[in-house]
């Protein structure tokens, strides 16, 4: 399991619908180590902490493996006119990383970066800025059907992070995977 990217962003208003709504959705690479404290990455801000950010969503992780799915989406929809690579922090991700499927990974489960540890802690759920982003209407409901939606992470010990480096995973209790719980979440919206 390797991280690819630290990505950071400011939050910056965004046209949606003709709306003008505040997100920090837009995260950009970031080289170097990257202080992380208990309420996310250093540079790093949030919108809206009622749904993203705070201790129990400082840090929000994508697994790269999806990006191939996201870029056929987007061909198809007409979104994407040439056969681009989607850039890290695209999907909002403060880290990009391989080798960690939502499947694979629980709730609880810690990863042990070599200058920090941090904790799963929820699915990611889509919301209507990463729809506009996606260019899609239907990502939101791509991302269910998937089951690709990355997770969150608190913090358990402050440190730094950089991309290049490797983690390990740490079980934690087993109780719910992050595919399972972010598929019971999909059953209760269609209900």
């Amino acid at each position: 399991m390797r991280l690819l990217s630290v990505n950071t962003g400011r939050v910056q208003p965004l046209q949606i619908q003709g709306r003008r709504i505040l997100s920090a959705i837009g995260k950009q690479p970031v080289s170097g180590p990257v202080a992380v404290g208990t309420m996310g990455l250093d540079g790093d801000e949030q919108a809206d902490p009622t749904v993203h950010g705070g201790p129990a969503k400082a840090i929000y992780a994508y697994p790269t493996e999806h990006l191939p799915f996201w870029k056929t989406q987007r061909r198809e929809a007409g979104v994407s006119l040439f056969d681009e690579d989607l850039p890290p922090g695209f999907m909002g991700e403060n880290l990009s990383f391989e080798g960690l499927l939502e499947h694979a990974v629980w709730i609880g489960d810690e990863l042990h970066f070599p200058g920090c540890v941090l904790r799963v802690t929820a699915p990611r759920e889509p919301c209507f800025k990463f729809a506009a982003v996606m260019g899609l209407p239907r990502a939101g409901r791509l991302m269910m059907d998937a089951l690709c939606c990355g997770f969150y992470l608190s913090v358990v010990r402050p440190g730094t992070i950089e991309a290049g480096q490797t983690f390990r995973l740490h079980p934690g209790p087993r109780g719910l995977s992050v595919a399972q719980a972010f598929g019971a979440k999909r059953a209760k919206h269609r209900d």
